[in-house]
């Protein structure tokens, strides 16, 4: 355990940071998750909404230093391929 002032308040930070980015990361796999979920099912009324949420998320994680850019840009294009295999097959 640390015994400076500054190195209790460094773990304070710590916490409280690990904590936000916990939060970031979860919510952003949840909605990776529904996508998936939403692509499994093949409603292609659904499947829109649920892609745009997906891909706003995936564009705050990487503002808020979840993702990196290319990789939230190589996300979106994998799932916006399997979104447009599933809705050009309903069609």
């Amino acid at each position: 355990m640390a015994n400076h002032v500054s190195s209790l308040k460094r773990a304070r930070q710590t916490e409280k940071k690990t904590a936000v980015n916990r939060a970031n990361k979860s919510k952003l796999r949840g909605t990776l998750r529904t996508l998936r979920e939403a692509i499994a099912k093949g409603d292609s009324n659904e499947l829109k909404t649920v892609y745009s949420a997906t891909v706003s998320v995936l564009d705050k994680s990487v503002q808020k230093g979840v993702l990196h850019k290319n990789t939230a840009s190589r996300y979106k294009s994998r799932l916006n391929a399997r979104v447009k295999a599933v809705v050009t097959k309903a069609a």
